[in-house]
């Protein structure tokens, strides 16, 4: 009975030591801030809030029927593809962001769904993550070898940032706060305002937003907010900001931004309504049947450009980080083939290697034969 007591005892003690150990980590700034006051008020009256977070606009299960995260777990121990991440290094170019002539229209791809877009006089960055890991816990979740190219030195002023989710392969503390003295205004979905907030950013340079609302940039920059199919938090509490995509609107073209986001009737009701779009920027890769409703299989990538009336598909979320099980190139193999077969043409880059938008017919198939 005195060795059941002393067990309870040393069972209770570590539970406690590791709670509190928790606890006290998550108080590290890189795990942000949950809206209260009168942020807090204002997401309460959002259409897409209700029962304490927000929601999609379709029921949108973590997993698919059937699936637990016991087999979650099991198999990212045990059954990840023998390629899940790249045995080579992945190559990459340099391009001195510094001297891009102001008015080239360009895109340069830095891996995942980090990017760097200049378009008529303005220069843009999109989801960036350059601290070497999508993960709070620095040594977990690490890049490829070869795709941290870039530095936040790199960067020239940026005049628009843009974030789609805080999640951490999207929103990275550490290069945000890098980055804090080059940025103008930063555009962003509800609730993520209070990480930017936490880590001292002044509130007037944060525009945040619902889902279909217009900002005008300035007289020729016009965004229209847009909804995806996916999830939001950085803490144990999901849903308390608001996942994203863009509609981007120059004077010269109209692009598609797409956060993460599974397949859903969303994309034709963008498509109808903003569409045609010179360039679909969109996920293809960290997908799994067993998370097939926040996370698009390649094949309806290809669909959703399809849907989006996209003259073109960029696919991103693919070839720095491994979230999933598959092959670390299977998503740009699976894309590009889905998007063959359905005539549409697709651009792909090679790490740092810069993308005329006025002449986008070339591609580049850089991740063949690397192993």
């Amino acid at each position: 009975m005195k060795a059941l007591k002393r067990l309870a005892y040393i069972v209770v003690t570590i539970v406690f030591i590791i709670t509190s150990v928790t606890i006290l980590y998550m108080q590290k700034a890189t795990f942000g801030k949950t809206p209260a006051g009168a942020r807090l008020e204002r997401i309460k009256q959002s259409p897409n809030y209700r029962d304490g977070k927000f929601q999609n606009l379709s029921h949108t299960p973590d997993l698919a029927e059937g699936v637990s995260y016991y087999r979650v777990m099991k198999d990212f121990l045990f059954d990840k593809d023998k390629r899940n991440t790249p045995a080579d290094v992945i190559p990459s170019q340099k391009t001195d962001l510094h001297t891009l002539p102001i008015d080239s229209n360009v895109l340069v791809w830095f891996g995942h769904s980090s990017y760097y877009i200049q378009l008529d006089g303005k220069r843009i960055l999109v989801d960036p993550v350059f601290s070497g890991s999508a993960s709070p816990l620095r040594f977990t979740t690490k890049s490829f070898k070869g795709s941290d190219a870039y530095t936040v030195d790199d960067f020239p002023h940026i005049d628009y940032l843009f974030i789609t989710h805080d999640h951490y392969d999207h929103l990275d503390y550490e290069t945000i706060m890098q980055l804090k003295p080059k940025l103008g205004k930063i555009i962003m979905g509800l609730g993520v305002g209070a990480h930017f907030e936490h880590w001292g950013f002044n509130a007037d340079k944060l525009i945040e937003r619902d889902w279909n609302e217009t900002i005008v940039l300035d007289d020729s920059f016009t965004i229209h907010t847009t909804p995806a199919r996916h999830f939001s938090g950085r803490g144990f509490k999901r849903n308390q900001s608001l996942w994203m995509s863009y509609v981007l609107q120059s004077p010269s073209m109209k692009l598609f931004l797409g956060g993460d986001s599974g397949y859903d009737t969303h994309f034709k009701t963008i498509g109808d309504t903003f569409g045609p779009f010179d360039l679909a920027i969109l996920e293809c890769g960290q997908y799994n049947a067993y998370w097939k409703y926040i996370h698009m299989m390649p094949e309806q990538t290809a669909q959703a450009a399809i849907d989006l009336h996209a003259g073109r598909l960029m696919p991103v979320h693919w070839s720095k980080f491994s979230l999933s099980l598959h092959a670390w190139d299977e998503p740009i193999n699976r894309v590009t083939t889905a998007a063959t077969a359905k005539d549409l043409p697709i651009v792909t880059t090679m790490i740092g290697q810069p993308i005329n938008l006025n002449d986008m017919s070339s591609g580049n198939t850089w991740w063949l034969g690397v192993k």
